[in-house]
């Protein structure tokens, strides 16, 4: 399971795949929190919160992590290499988890460097140090969780198909309809308990809560629990595939 892991974050750094993921999310995140005005613009808006990240990280992440795990089943279905990978002595989940983890691993790497910008954030408070850290580092705890997702749809996107744009589609399609769809069909459903029974079903949610600093227990299940559905999924597309 780890040589397969190994390969992969080789992967992903002997080719460009990984160095433009990294560079464009935080090129981007760099324009809205310093570059362009707005109410994203930390120095425009005067507080001292790194807000504008955390609200434009989901995005942002929306489109590059379904970049990062287009290829991880497409490419070896389309090389006839998956094959290959049923022979070693791994189970399909073993396989699944490796290429899972990889692209999660990704996600963190690419959020490392923010701290750069916490740091920044930090020395400008009124005093310095003058920053709501629980809530920052709750954030960042939903950001990883929040790519943790995204990892997982993307590798059962990637799954079901044997074409990388399909699957980065499907990817991005799905992804979105987690993160947001459920809030959509809950404002159609009227304000009231049905209203928030149907949001918690949905990523928004659980991200926005995770956000405030406390780490709630049914936060933490739901991401892990979501996570487990699509590699269970994955796994079983992998056994479909065999037959």
């Amino acid at each position: 399971m780890w040589q397969i892991y190994g390969k992969e974050i080789r992967g992903f750094f002997s080719s460009l795949t990984g160095y433009v993921v990294m560079v464009v999310f935080l090129t981007l995140n760099s324009l809205f929190m310093w570059i362009f005005p707005g109410q994203m613009n930390v120095l425009d808006t005067g507080y001292a919160t790194l807000e504008s990240l955390f609200a434009f990280a989901p995005w942002a992440f929306l489109f590059l992590v379904p970049a990062i795990t287009m290829r991880m089943f497409a490419e070896e279905k389309r090389m006839g290499t998956l094959e290959l990978l049923y022979v070693r002595p791994v189970t399909e989940l073993q396989i699944v988890l490796a290429k899972f983890l990889a692209s999660w691993s990704l996600v963190l790497l690419s959020l490392v460097p923010t701290l750069v910008f916490l740091w920044s954030v930090y020395q400008l408070g009124s005093p310095p140090g003058n920053i709501d850290m629980g809530g920052t580092w709750g954030s960042y705890i939903g950001l990883f969780f929040l790519g943790g997702i995204y990892a997982a749809i993307g590798t059962f996107a990637s799954a079901i198909t044997d074409n990388q744009i399909v699957a980065f589609i499907a990817g991005v399609l799905l992804s979105f309809m987690l993160y947001l769809g459920f809030d959509f069909v809950g404002g159609l459903a009227g304000s009231g308990q049905m209203n928030l029974l149907i949001a918690r079903m949905g990523i928004d949610h659980h991200y926005n809560s995770i956000s405030r600093g406390v780490l709630d227990s049914r936060d933490l299940f739901y991401f892990l629990g979501v996570i487990l559905l699509f590699l269970m999924s994955t796994r079983l597309v992998l056994q479909k595939n065999k037959w």
